[in-house]
């Protein structure tokens, strides 16, 4: 069995003995090294490139936040935060998991026993976690390498210059026994285009089959966008010579086809005006309970709090639909994750707290320890309700939970997202979705995936619609709300 060079780092002598004990444990790990701060981290990183780092969040010299991102520099070592449950703490390690942490947990009590095995076991299945990642991602990158070699596969030198000489082989006796052709006098009706016009036979009324469907919508029920060509001109009666080639010189697309497609509500994008208006609209009414009909509910885990940055900071503030989060993350630090990521999104980002009616506009997440469930009130507005129920897949709060909520409204158009995470919480949720009828159904790609855990799970069930880069979510989800 492969064993995992750890290094510790933490400002504590005693805490540094408990985790290296904690990861010792399990024999796929052995601590190699040691660290006090920040810089000293930094230079054993380099020294020793270790397979993985536990770091302490708030350290002296050098906390763990600057030493993470300097690493982070240099190369890619997974980095597993240990933070302290004070605000401070909370603040940096929702910042570290931006900068590029794998993942974090918070810091043993060393008066309780049991919370200490609790963490080891936390501690060790996701450095368990990481090295599995390490290795699917050199696996991947060895098999597009490996494909895109193959597809840059040329024809040799020698193939080429064989083919060379076989078609010289075969020309060159054509030459010799084909005499040549000779240039043929034109005559003045050749010249003047007349014996042509003559020749050619007589133009139907109505335009071939294939011409007509040209301008109709195409195979996807949408209408053909393509630039129009002198074949789209319904046909005429013949004409003259004269005429025909002043018509050639100014050739003419009838106006009506051009404006066709924008009489019909599936052909052409809206003007650019428009969503003007609607949004002028919309923020009159910013803020008003219950007035929408759209609703997106979005789960993630490991590598959940960058991915839930990048894709709330491109969500316009006037979208028409609320946006309901779970986040698997222990409680208090779901608020800070939601402060922070307040700061960088058009949204409104809160903590969920029982009894909050939705709003379009703004985003809430589930808080640490806690289900969240959306519920409809006796006035028809939309609330929120928090529990303590037992764990779903292991998880408070759970997305299937989450999802599960949603099953009930079917007057609300459902936008549903899995982003990166271990295990397989929310797919099973999403698939019974799917089948009811919600195919507006986002998942993030194995490329842009910090653990292809959840979403995967997802796709092997055959209810994602919209597999994308986590850059590219943002925008069709966008789309498809608006």
């Amino acid at each position: 069995m492969a064993v995992y060079q750890v290094l510790v780092v933490d400002d504590s002598a005693f805490m540094r003995k408990i985790v290296t004990d904690l990861i010792e444990a399990d024999s796929e790990f052995k601590v190699t090294a040691t660290a006090s701060n920040g810089k000293e981290a930094i230079q054993k990183a380099l020294e020793l490139k270790p397979d993985i780092i536990t770091m302490d969040v708030e350290m002296p010299e050098m906390n763990g936040l600057d030493a993470l991102k300097s690493i982070m520099e240099d190369s890619f070592i997974p980095v597993i935060m240990l933070s302290g449950i004070n605000e401070q703490g909370m603040k940096e390690t929702i910042m570290a998991l931006e900068a590029g942490a794998f993942d974090f947990i918070r810091k043993p009590s060393v008066v309780h026993d049991q919370d200490i095995a609790q963490v080891g076991k936390a501690l060790v299945e996701r450095m368990r976690a990481a090295m599995h990642e390490v290795k699917r991602k050199a696996e991947r990158k060895e098999s597009i390498k490996k494909m895109e070699a193959s597809r840059n596969t040329v024809i040799p030198p020698a193939q080429s210059v064989k083919k060379e000489e076989m078609t010289k082989e075969i020309v060159e006796p054509l030459h010799k026994t084909v005499p040549p052709i000779l240039p043929k006098k034109e005559t003045f009706q050749e010249r003047t285009g007349v014996l042509q016009a003559k020749k050619q036979p007589s133009v139907p009324l109505s335009p071939p089959k294939s011409e007509r469907t040209i301008t109709k919508k195409d195979g996807l029920g949408k209408p053909d966008q393509s630039a129009r060509t002198k074949t789209d001109i319904p046909s005429k009666p013949p004409v003259s010579p004269l005429q025909a080639r002043k018509e050639v010189r100014t050739p003419e697309v009838p106006r009506p086809q051009t404006k066709q497609p924008a009489t019909s509500s599936t052909a052409v994008p809206v003007p650019a005006k428009e969503p003007t208006k609607l949004n002028t609209a919309f923020k009159t009414s910013a803020g008003s309970e219950g007035s929408f009909n759209k609703l997106v509910a979005i789960g993630s885990s490991t590598g959940g709090p960058r991915a839930l940055k990048t894709l709330l900071e491109q969500l316009p503030a006037d979208l028409p639909a609320p946006v309901i989060i779970v986040q698997h993350m222990p409680p208090n630090f779901t608020r800070s994750l939601a402060q922070r990521l307040n700061t960088f999104s058009p949204l409104h980002v809160v903590e969920a707290e029982d009894g909050m009616v939705l709003k379009k506009g703004t985003a809430y997440i589930a808080p640490g320890g806690f289900h969240l469930r959306v519920h409809k009130a006796a006035d028809g507005r939309f609330i929120l309700k928090l529990s303590e129920d037992q764990q779903v897949n292991g998880h408070r709060p759970s997305v299937d939970t989450m999802f599960e909520s949603l099953l009930p409204f079917t007057s609300l158009q459902r936008h549903l997202v899995l982003l990166t995470g271990m295990g397989s919480d929310g797919a099973r949720m999403m698939k019974k979705l799917y089948e009811t009828g919600v195919t507006s159904t986002f998942a993030e790609n194995e490329e842009t995936c910090v653990v292809y855990g959840m979403p995967r799970s997802a796709v092997e069930l055959q209810c994602v619609r919209h597999l994308l880069p986590l850059q590219e979510i943002a925008p069709r989800l966008v789309q498809a709300v608006k």
